[in-house]
Order: C-alpha cells, then sequence, then structure tokens
C-alpha cells in the first residue's frame, strides 16, 4: 500500500495552517513585486522581466495547485508543480536578493506535496535558492567566498533537513497509531460482530431448550396419564363390566363393585401425584424396590385374580430415584399389558441386582405376538394400543437403561429392562 500524500493526511493544527498555504505565496509575491517596482523604476527593461516572472509564478501556481483541488494527492502532478515552481524562485534569486523572502512559501509546498524522500530533496532546493538569494553580494570566484556560500547553503539546508528529518518521524509515529488505531476499531467490530451472533445463538438455544423443556414435559405427562390414569380407568371399566355381569350374584357384584371404587381413588391419587411430579405411591415412606414391586404385584393379583411370582436376586441397595420410579412404572405397565392383551395364567417378575446394573424382567405365559416393531393389537375396540411399549422404552431410555420384548404366538412374552447403576447415579 502506497504512501499517503501530506494533504490527504491533515490533522487538526494542520487544518489551521491550510489558509496560509493557500494564500501566503501570493501575499508573499505581491509584497515582492511592489518592492520590485520600487527598487527597479530606473530600469524598465528588468522590472518587466522580474514582474513577468512574478506573474509567472502566480499563475503557476494558480493553474497547478489552488484551482486544481484533486491534483494536490496525486504525486505525479505535484512534482511537476514543486520542479516548476522551484525552478521559479531559483531565477529571481538569481536575479534579485530580495526574493529570497519567497523561499518560505517554498519550504511550505516541499512539506505539503512531497512524500518522503522527495520532500528532502525538495527542501535541499529551496535551501539552495535561499543561499543564492542571501549570497549574492560574496564573490564566489575566490576560496573565501566559495566557503562563505557553502556555510550560508549549510545554515539554510541542515535546520531545515532536520525538521523534515522529525516530522518525517513523527508522520511515522502518527501513521503507526492510525493503524493502531484501526486494528483495534476492527478488532472491535468483529468483537461485537461475534458477541452479537453469540447473543443470536444464546436466545436460540434458550428457544430450543424451552421447547424441549416443553416436549419432555408433554412426554412426561403422557406417560404418568398412560401409567396412572388410562390403566386406573381401563381397570375400573373391567371391573364394572365384570360387575354388570355378575349382576345375579350380589357377592361378586359387591366385589367387582369395590375393587372399581379403590381402583378410582387410588388412581386420582396417582393423577395428582403425576401432576405435582412426585414419587409413586409404592416408593413412599423409604420404601424398598422390591418391596414397592411386591405391593404392585399384589394389589394387581387381587385385581386380576392372576398370580404374580416376585423373586429378588443380587445384595438390595439404594437406587437413584428417577431410577426406582422408571423400574416401577415400567413393571405397572408390563402387568397392565398382561391383563389386556396376554390372557396369562401366570407372571413372573424379577428383580435382578448385578455389580453394575439392575435389572427387571417380567415374563408370562399368556399368547404372545410378533415382535416385530409393532405393539400387540388392542384388546378390544376403543382401547389404544401401543403407547405402553413406548412409554416403558422412554423412561429406561431416560435413566440410560436399554428394554428388549421378546415374544411369539402361543409362547408368551418376555420384557427386560436393564439400567446401568453408574450411569442412573
Amino acid at each position: 500500500m502506497s504512501e499517503p500524500m501530506p494533504l490527504e493526511v491533515v490533522g487538526p493544527i494542520e487544518r489551521r495552517l491550510l489558509p496560509f498555504l493557500y494564500a501566503g505565496p501570493y501575499v508573499l509575491l505581491v509584497l515582492l513585486a511592489i518592492v520590485t517596482v520600487a527598487e527597479k523604476r530606473s530600469a524598465p527593461g528588468s522590472l518587466a522581466i522580474d514582474l513577468a516572472l512574478c506573474g509567472l509564478a502566480a499563475v503557476w501556481m494558480l493553474s497547478m495547485f489552488t484551482l486544481r483541488p484533486a491534483w494536490r494527492v496525486r504525486p505525479r502532478p505535484m512534482t511537476i508543480f514543486f520542479i516548476g515552481f522551484v525552478a521559479i524562485l531559483a531565477v529571481l534569486a538569481g536575479r534579485d536578493a530580495w526574493f529570497g523572502f519567497l523561499t518560505p512559501a517554498g519550504y511550505i509546498f516541499a512539506f505539503s506535496v512531497l512524500r518522503w524522500p522527495w520532500r528532502l530533496a525538495g527542501v535541499a532546493a529551496v535551501a539552495v535558492c535561499a543561499a543564492v538569494a542571501q549570497a549574492s553580494t560574496i564573490d564566489k570566484a575566490t576560496a573565501l567566498g566559495i566557503l562563505a556560500f557553502i556555510a550560508i547553503l549549510g545554515i539554510n539546508a541542515v535546520p531545515l533537513c532536520g525538521l523534515a528529518w522529525v516530522d518525517r518521524r513523527g508522520e511515522e509515529q502518527r501513521l503507526a497509531r492510525e493503524r493502531s488505531l484501526a486494528e483495534v476499531n476492527e478488532a472491535n467490530r468483529k468483537l461485537e460482530a461475534t458477541l452479537a451472533e453469540n447473543a443470536g445463538l444464546h436466545a436460540q438455544l434458550v428457544t430450543q431448550a424451552r421447547e424441549a423443556g416443553v416436549l419432555d414435559e408433554r412426554a412426561r405427562m403422557a406417560r404418568e396419564i398412560h401409567d396412572t390414569l388410562a390403566q386406573g380407568l381401563t381397570g375400573i371399566v373391567t371391573q364394572l363390566q365384570a360387575a354388570e355381569h355378575a349382576a345375579d350374584d350380589p357377592a361378586a357384584w359387591r366385589r367387582h363393585f369395590a375393587a372399581a371404587s379403590q381402583l378410582a381413588r387410588e388412581s386420582l391419587v396417582e393423577a395428582r401425584r403425576s401432576v405435582d411430579a412426585l414419587r409413586p405411591e409404592p416408593l413412599e415412606s423409604g420404601a424398598r424396590l422390591a418391596d414397592a414391586l411386591a405391593s404392585v404385584a399384589g394389589k394387581w393379583t387381587a385385581l386380576h385374580d392372576i398370580p404374580v411370582e416376585v423373586t429378588t436376586t443380587g445384595t438390595a441397595r439404594t437406587l437413584p430415584p428417577e431410577t426406582e420410579v422408571a423400574l416401577l412404572r415400567t413393571a405397572q405397565e408390563a402387568l397392565a399389558n398382561v391383563a389386556k392383551h396376554a390372557h396369562a395364567s401366570r407372571v413372573g417378575l424379577t428383580l435382578s441386582y448385578m455389580e453394575h446394573q439392575v435389572a427387571l424382567d417380567v415374563r408370562d405365559d399368556g399368547g404372545g405376538f410378533i415382535p416385530n416393531g409393532l405393539p400387540p393389537a388392542p384388546a378390544e375396540p376403543g382401547t389404544s394400543g401401543g403407547f405402553g411399549l413406548v412409554a416403558m422404552r422412554q423412561r429406561i431410555e431416560s435413566v440410560h437403561g436399554t428394554l428388549q420384548v421378546e415374544s411369539e404366538p402361543g409362547a408368551g412374552t418376555a420384557i427386560s429392562a436393564c439400567v446401568p447403576v453408574g450411569a442412573a447415579s
């Protein structure tokens, strides 16, 4: 990337000095023209040449600089302009000493239109013009005159060249600061863009988390309703139908009616527990999972008159609450499926405590079905089948476990749920 022209990067201080750059050279030319007229009235020929040169300098500045704002930041036009101005200045300074007072305009142009290192050469050229004007009365044909001219040239060139060098160092530092500031601004812009993107992603994640929470809660409520209300209502309907068929047997009718009433009360309690996300009643009061399963199996046997053999193997130990709830609900759903679909004569329920996992197996000697990924057909019109297996699988997988179903027509069904103890904990 090329270095910018001096007038492209004007600071606040330089901006206040711009009027002197634009008007100062003309003021100097007018004053020097007046001095020339006063000094050369008696020499009209020489006066005409000097005034013509002053006019040429004015026209040159006007046409190449003042009226050409776009050229002021273009290196080639400004180099041509400066060379032409210095040439006119050199002729004027060589003709009359007082034109050395025009050299400040040359220095100003050198600092304003030339880039480094040409600026240093321009300052040196203007210093030569100033030395020529100041040494106009010195005899340069002698060695002493030459030394005097060199001294005058050094007095003019050294300080101004040193000032040009200092100005260059300051310009480099300013450009470095501007580059650093630009880099910081770019970094801030990228940071703001990143923060905005992160805020958008965070909002998206919050929305997704909220939606996932809603879906999880819906799934939980669906499982709880299926495990409590749906099963309870199914049992109530079954008992009421049985009571209707036993209308001629008062004792049997009362037994079925009492069972339906008890199921209604238990379903109401479980529904309230499900809404409040409480543990199932059999697991309340610190009951062990094995005891809770035995209680559920006993109530189920009393309700359906099908014996359930509950067996516990291994060393019983405390499990995380979510694991106990998942296994208990799985057992309840498996028993409900046996009652609705299997037409079994006996059921076996085994809870196995192993070193790294806990397994629950529910087996029956019922009709079975083809485990091709489809649930058993509904037991009767109007009842829904299928969600029970889905709910069982979801519950077991929610505690990092696995659920397997083995069955074939006429050979019964076995449901096995296995939960790793470490993962569940």
